[in-house]
């Protein structure tokens, strides 16, 4: 072994297996877990704060916990097994709406054998993990006793008053109720091994804050960063036009609510310019899109002032930013200065089109970008607001810590938007810092300057990488935008929707196209056999003809629409797609109501499975990338074995036995 720098690691590694035992028994460990079926994936995109229908599919699992109950009580009758399934779901419900239902002798009754049941699932699901493994999902007060339950065969003669005593205790104690809920909680954590956020967790829906609350409590996630989530993590950087665009787009979905009440974050500094400068307009144009408007009016109002003011402010803050950034090539979209403020008109490409709005009191129409110092003001007490704001801080702090431009995990590539591609199908090639950069180099340098930004957020130096959340957001070539241009002022100021059309990027013409794909598998270096693509962004409607599965069967496009602002265009309301050690499925499910409406009739929403792969082989832990991770330390614990085998090193405890005689 003459190769000094692995000697020395050996001896680290030796520190942590100082004999020869040790490492022959960890060899046999992980040996063991290698050949454990593969934990199943649950990949959901496109949440926008929609926490309701979010949490549901955490807990059942997007109906794969349904379809356990068929395998594991296939005599069980279709109503029991749906009610054992809200058990698991929704427990501290159920068990509230069975007290009221049944007098005390049957619920107990009842109760018991719900647990029973739940003991059953609990064994079925912990055959695929290790001991180990089940022992840190247990909950601690009651990890003896479940440990005790599914590790035992009640069936067995000399076990089964062993087994009907624990139940008989936690009953006396009065703790089956907790028992029961913990147990639920415990097989919900069993069902998903792996959960994958492939974007877009905020904006649109009311609850962001909620999903990332959920999200971080998690047992297993990672975060594939979405345009949306950009908007956010570059507002909690300091980005001011970052901060722009998410009050404007929470103005614009009506989701103040959760800046103010989530975050705690306070606009009041933004109402009372919008009410100064705006006084006496209606804002019509920028009352909220979304359908359940609040029925105080004069808030209403107040919110499309605020609406308008921001986006004014947002629009005269791109000239400043895209100036000073030619190589985002976005100067075409600076507008203001195309205003004719006379006859409130405005010239785009050479065609002129009238303004449906032409108040703008905040404008200087011979100097359009300017920032006066009120706005200034205003602008800093914001980004004051959201920077030292620390839960928004801690959730986009996790963002960073889970999150990725893409992941490659378990040989399959996962991104939010696109790749961007030239009209040939080549990748687009974008300058940053006097250097182009394109495919997987573009996603990695990209990356770089968002973590540069939120290292230094608090600096007191300019920070010119926010910018590039900014680029992220809108630009042409960005891999989370995916179009040539964002009309946003079109779509609030002029009526011809010709003009709010937005060219999407040529990945989403190209991608089928043989050749194209296999350049984005080789530029990533995933399996064109075997690996696949899974991404969001674009709403996909099975219903109406669209193709979620592309590529045959190469690409997965997950955004289903699960956001409640787009009821009125997608009729399905999310797609989630699990992929277990036998088979990837793809389900769309009906739009979400409430868990109340749910519980009450134990009745799930419906999802249908719109895909099934059935791989050939069943996939074990070895063919993951933990595997890969675990087959390195295998090799390197050979090694050790051959290094004390040889005399190379020496056991620890023979070492410390010579010292002391």
């Amino acid at each position: 072994m003459e190769n000094n720098y692995e000697l020395k690691y050996l001896k680290l590694l030796a520190k942590e297996f100082p004999t020869v035992q040790e490492v022959s028994t960890e060899l046999i460990n992980l040996t063991a877990i290698l050949n454990i079926p593969k934990g199943t994936e649950h990949f959901l995109s496109d949440i926008h704060g929609e926490y309701d229908t979010f949490n549901h599919f955490l807990k059942n699992g997007s109906g794969v916990t349904r379809e356990k109950l068929d395998i594991i009580f296939p005599e069980m009758i279709e109503k029991d097994k749906n009610r054992l399934a809200f058990f698991i779901y929704y427990p501290k419900q159920m068990l509230k709406k069975y007290e009221k239902i049944l007098d005390n002798g049957d619920y107990q009754v009842f109760i018991r054998q719900q647990l029973l049941n739940l003991i059953e699932i609990s064994k079925y699901l912990s055959q695929k993990y290790t001991k180990s493994k089940i022992r840190k999902s247990l909950p601690k007060s009651f990890a003896y006793i479940i440990q005790e339950l599914i590790f035992e065969n009640s069936a067995h003669s000399d076990k089964s008053q062993y087994y009907s005593a624990i139940l008989d205790a936690i009953f006396k104690t009065k703790r089956e109720r907790n028992f029961l809920i913990e147990l639920s909680y415990f097989i919900q954590r069993l069902t998903i091994d792996r959960l994958h956020i492939v974007g877009d967790i905020f904006d649109r829906g009311p609850s962001a804050h909620l999903v990332m609350n959920k999200i971080i409590k998690y047992h297993s996630v990672d975060i594939e960063w979405g345009n949306h989530d950009i908007l956010w993590m570059g507002a909690a950087c300091g980005s001011k036009i970052s901060i722009c665009n998410v009050l404007r787009n929470s103005a614009r979905y009506n989701t103040l609510d959760t800046l103010e009440d989530g975050y705690g974050i306070n606009l009041l500094p933004l109402a009372r310019y919008a009410s100064k400068h705006y006084q006496d307009d209606d804002c019509a144009l920028f009352l909220s899109k979304n359908d359940t408007m609040n029925p105080d009016i004069d808030k209403e109002q107040l919110v499309a002032k605020m609406h308008k003011a921001i986006a004014i402010l947002q629009f005269k803050l791109e000239g400043l930013i895209f100036n000073r950034n030619p190589n985002f090539n976005l100067k075409d979209r600076l507008l203001l200065d195309k205003i004719n403020y006379t006859d409130g008109t405005i010239k785009i490409d050479g065609k002129e089109y009238p303004l449906k709005d032409t108040n703008f009191p905040t404008i200087d129409p011979l100097n359009p970008y300017h920032i006066t110092d009120e706005e200034n003001a205003l602008l800093e007490q914001l980004k004051n607001a959201f920077l030292n704001n620390d839960l928004l801080q801690f959730h986009i702090e996790f963002l960073f810590q889970h999150g990725h431009m893409y992941l490659k995990y378990n040989n399959n590539l996962l991104f939010h938007g696109c790749i961007p591609l030239s009209k040939e199908g080549t990748f687009s090639k974008i300058k940053v810092d006097h250097k182009y950069y394109s495919g997987k180099e573009l996603f990695n340098i990209l990356e770089k300057k968002l973590r540069q930004s939120f290292l230094h957020r608090h600096s007191k130096k300019s920070n010119n990488n926010n910018d590039y959340f900014i680029f992220l957001w809108q630009g042409e070539h960005s891999p989370l935008f995916g179009k040539k241009a964002m009309k946003t002022f079109e779509r609030y100021f002029i009526q011809d929707k010709k003009a709010h059309y937005e060219e999407m990027n040529n990945y989403f013409v190209l991608r089928e196209n043989e050749e194209v794909l296999k350049n984005i598998y080789e530029e990533f270096n995933i399996d064109y056999d075997k690996s696949k693509i899974i991404n969001g962004h674009v709403p996909t409607d099975i219903s109406v003809g669209d193709r979620p599965i592309l590529g045959n069967g190469r690409i997965y496009a997950i955004d289903g629409g699960m956001s409640k602002a787009y009821a009125s265009k997608i009729n399905i309301g999310g797609y989630t797609l699990i992929i277990d050690s036998y088979k990837i499925f793809l389900f769309s499910h009906e739009r979400f109501t409430t868990k109340e409406d749910i519980i009450e009739l134990e009745q799930d929403i419906i999802s249908l499975n719109q895909s099934e792969e059935i791989n050939i082989d069943r996939e074990y832990l070895y063919d993951t990338d933990k595997g890969a991770r675990l087959k390195i330390e295998i090799d390197d614990l050979y090694k050790l074995l051959d290094a004390y085998r040889s005399g190379l090193i020496k056991e620890y405890l023979k070492e410390k036995q010579s010292h002391m005689k």
